[in-house]
């Protein structure tokens, strides 16, 4: 697959173009003898969704149309959790699941977004391409869902906040009304910090920002701007509290009734799609922070050690570490270092 250099231009201007390809395609691909429907909930402008639809092109071309994978964008087949029991089901095949949904039913997946422990990407990639992603992968196939290789990358997060509030330290969090995803380890990370975290789906979240539901909430930079938070925030904290990522999971019998050939195709193209999205992120990131600067956003960069301190004092590494099991943590630190 041919790589292209992205730019925050590109990757709009490419976004909306290549999902109308993808939901509008030629008689031929409406005549496959695979055909594929696979949710995100990310924008059509997102990186992940522009390469997503890339890698289901190239799953047509390199098939001969004899698959079609339609990406439907924007929470579009609903919210992560109800996506994720479609897929399971089969009401729908393929699904891009961010890691913190999916640890609702696959706990191991939370591991690597554990709060304060990767301090870069080289940790991640060689942690999620080497044994914790393996640890994860083999998790998730025992609930019956068939995991791709690599995972996706959704990034390091940070903490936004309405006009009523500026966080600069562990202080500011308290009583803080914070949206997480619908997750226990964010619920946890956030409790502990003495914040009053609400699980609400990415779908509602502009939503509930916007009335005030909550006061703010948690995201990398990319899905602030794509989700057009900005509209209803005003400080950014560049906390990094925790990386967090996509799998791409099939429903198994769907993935079962294709034939070793094009089940091959379709795990290369996504691969190497993932590999092409991951470094599209890192490049759209250098240049966000001025652009939501331009947008009206503040930013500030709190001091993570304080914020480590306050969580082991809570026990929060401690209760995960006992929740995650010594094997599965043993992995972990060997790429974090020690946590506990």
């Amino acid at each position: 697959m041919k790589t292209m250099k992205m730019t925050r231009r590109g990757l709009l201007g490419t976004g909306s173009g290549a999902v109308a390809a993808a939901m509008f395609g030629k008689p031929a691909v409406a005549a496959a003898e695979f055909d594929f429907k696979l949710g995100v909930d990310t924008p059509e402008t997102h990186p992940l969704t522009i390469r997503l639809v890339e890698a289901a092109k190239a799953v047509a071309e390199q098939s001969a149309g004899r698959v079609n994978i339609t990406v439907f964008s924007n929470s579009q087949l609903g919210g992560d959790p109800e996506m994720l029991s479609q897929v399971r089901a089969g009401g729908i095949e393929l699904m891009a699941a961010p890691s913190l949904t999916l640890s609702i039913l696959v706990p191991l997946s939370g591991l690597p977004s554990i709060g304060f422990a990767f301090q870069s990407y080289d940790q991640v990639w060689a942690a999620m391409d080497g044994g914790v992603g393996e640890t994860v992968r083999e998790a998730i196939g025992k609930t019956g869902l068939m995991p791709m290789k690599k995972v996706w990358d959704n990034g390091f997060r940070q903490i936004t906040s309405s006009s009523s509030r500026q966080l600069g330290s562990v202080d500011d969090l308290k009583g803080f009304k914070i949206r997480v995803p619908v997750t226990a380890l964010l619920t946890s990370l956030f409790s502990g910090l003495g914040a009053l975290p609400s699980s609400i789906s990415y779908s509602e979240l502009y939503s509930a920002l916007q009335t005030h539901i909550v006061e703010g909430q948690e995201n990398p930079l990319a899905q602030v701007s794509t989700g057009k938070l900005y509209e209803v925030q005003k400080y950014c904290a560049l906390s990094n509290h925790c990386w967090s990522g996509y799998w791409i999971i099939g429903n198994r019998r769907a993935m079962a009734s294709l034939p070793p050939d094009l089940l091959e195709i379709i795990n290369a193209a996504f691969d190497a799609a993932a590999v092409m999205e991951r470094a599209d992120l890192v490049e759209m990131d250098r240049s966000l922070q001025a652009e939501l600067t331009e947008k009206g956003m503040t930013f500030n960069k709190p001091d993570p050690v304080q914020f480590r301190a306050t969580l082991v004092k809570a026990g929060f590494y401690t209760q995960w570490q006992k929740t995650y099991g010594a094997d599965a943590w043993a992995a972990l630190e060997k790429y974090t270092g020690k946590l506990t």
